[in-house]
């Protein structure tokens, strides 16, 4: 695949930038970095009603906290802009023009109430779903039925009007779409869709056309839920004598349980994110993001990558560049892709281990105020397989720096015995022999103690590392007495004997 291709990331700023919606940015990236190609970001603002503040600013922001920032956009850059639609609008017009000149399109001054009493009359004569097609656009108020002369006067006098596709009747649309295969739709199912709308702004049906052509973009890889509008669009390529694009229509995300597509109040209702950043609402609502979770955006991303593709191979821990070399969308699936809050958890554990301990340390320096940072890192290398977010280390490492003032209660149970005063009295005795206290010295002194008492590790270890670090588990006991030190471990035991004695 040469140079030329170009992809674009094309959200609407209606609201909070959905994980579905990442997934596609993060496809996009994938396919134009794989290809030495350029990714672009458009803002679709068609739909002034709809629009949300700061939506356009949080889509920008998600896009750089994951990682995969386009080349071309707003605030960016690049020679096809402006690229948001609101600012484009001038040049819709003349295109719709063309269209109706073509006999491609016609002009549509059917009033709401017009519309809406058709809808009615049809339902009251068993056609529910009335649409405005090929066959009912002859007895409606349009181009097509009245005379020029009227059509002219209507223009001339500011009357409200829509710009009307003028779907062929009976005609096989084909095209073929990279992760479905081919795709046949007859025009008899598709309706007259509106492609410019009253207020002088276009619909996404047309913008987007006029768009893609006039940006260059070579590959449309966007939601399954725009498979129904791709013969319109593929139509209107046609229209216009220009070449379509490829597309490639991703699987739906679906809930954790398969049933349907994953929203917001899933993640509400079953504990996790669907937004990569917190989302304050204007009525001052939260709504959680994977950032402010604790999420890494390596691990963010590599979940996300995995929600609908995969590698071909066992291999499940992908660098982003990793994931630009391995992508395609030949291996992309046609079938939704469920959601895993527990596979996400795992990704990021996976990630965070990954990652330098001298990295971890530095991450959480402001949760240790007064310790050292290569102190802080020998505890990250113990800690980092243990926790899931980095949030978590504080908690797990409270008695590298202060001594345990609770005792598990189920090892002290299990493993309290009557003799175990005198086994760990004994043990300190060996300890307090050792003089150059490092884990291998900490080790060969344990070995032979157990040796020499003919016991096995668990009569000892659980009870050694209860006395000095309060728990039942936890990293290698010989690592975090040689951190602690001699003085801090003896002080520690005798405190733990006087207390269980």
């Amino acid at each position: 695949m040469s140079n030329s291709v170009r992809v674009r990331f094309a959200p609407s700023p209606t609201g909070p930038l959905h994980i579905g919606g990442v997934r596609t940015a993060l496809y996009n990236y994938l396919f134009a970095k794989k290809h030495n190609g350029t990714f672009v970001i458009r803002i679709e603002d068609t739909d002034q009603t709809r629009f949300v503040p700061g939506a356009q600013d949080y889509i920008m922001k998600s896009l750089e906290w994951a990682g995969i920032m386009p080349t071309e956009g707003p605030g960016i850059g690049g020679e096809y802009g402006p690229y948001i639609q609101s600012e484009r609008k001038e040049m819709y017009m003349p295109y719709a023009e063309q269209l109706i000149a073509n006999d491609k399109a016609y002009y549509a001054f059917d009033t709401a109430e017009e519309l809406d009493t058709m809808r009615e009359n049809a339902k009251n004569s068993g056609m529910p779903n009335w649409q405005y097609n090929s066959i009912t656009r002859t007895s409606m108020v349009n181009s097509l039925t009245l005379p020029k002369e009227e059509v002219q006067k209507r223009l001339d006098n500011g009357d409200p009007y829509v710009i009307r596709m003028k779907m062929p009747r009976n005609q096989d649309v084909r095209f073929e779409d990279i992760i479905r295969g081919w795709v046949v739709v007859n025009t008899n199912n598709l309706d007259d869709k509106v492609l410019f709308k009253s207020d002088g702004m276009p619909t996404y049906h047309l913008a987007n056309i006029i768009d893609d052509h006039t940006m260059k973009i070579s590959h449309v890889i966007r939601g399954e839920e725009w498979l129904p509008s791709a013969p319109l669009h593929v139509l209107l390529y046609q229209a216009f004598g220009w070449e379509a694009p490829q597309f490639a229509h991703l699987p739906l995300l679906l809930k954790p349980d398969g049933n349907g597509k994953l929203s917001k109040r899933d993640g509400d209702r079953l504990g996790f994110p669907v937004f990569p950043l917190n989302w304050l609402t204007a009525e001052g609502e939260t709504f959680p993001g994977y950032k402010e979770d604790g999420y890494l955006p390596e691990s963010f991303i590599n979940m996300l990558a995995f929600l609908g593709w995969n590698p071909g191979t066992t291999q499940e821990l992908f660098s982003l560049d990793e994931l630009v070399e391995s992508f395609s969308l030949e291996r992309v699936s046609k079938s939704g892709a469920k959601f895993d809050p527990d596979k996400t958890k795992w990704f990021q554990q996976q990630h965070l281990r990954q990652q330098a301990d001298s990295w971890i340390a530095e991450q959480v320096q402001s949760d240790f105020p007064g310790v050292a940072i290569d102190r802080l890192t020998i505890v990250a290398g113990l800690l980092k397989e243990r926790i899931t977010f980095l949030h978590e280390l504080k908690a797990e490492a409270d008695y590298f720096f202060e001594a345990p003032t609770y005792f598990d209660e189920k090892t002290l149970s299990k493993k309290w015995k009557d003799n175990s005063n005198a086994l760990m009295t004994d043990w300190l005795g060996e300890l307090e022999k050792i003089t150059s206290f490092t884990p291998e010295s900490v080790d060969a002194s344990f070995k032979a103690f157990i040796q020499a008492k003919e016991l096995g590790i668990g009569a000892v270890m659980p009870l050694f590392r209860l006395l000095i670090t309060g728990k039942g588990m936890g990293p290698g006991i010989f690592d975090i007495a040689a951190f602690l030190g001699k003085e801090e471990v003896i002080a520690r035991m005798k405190s733990g004997l006087q207390k269980f004695a």
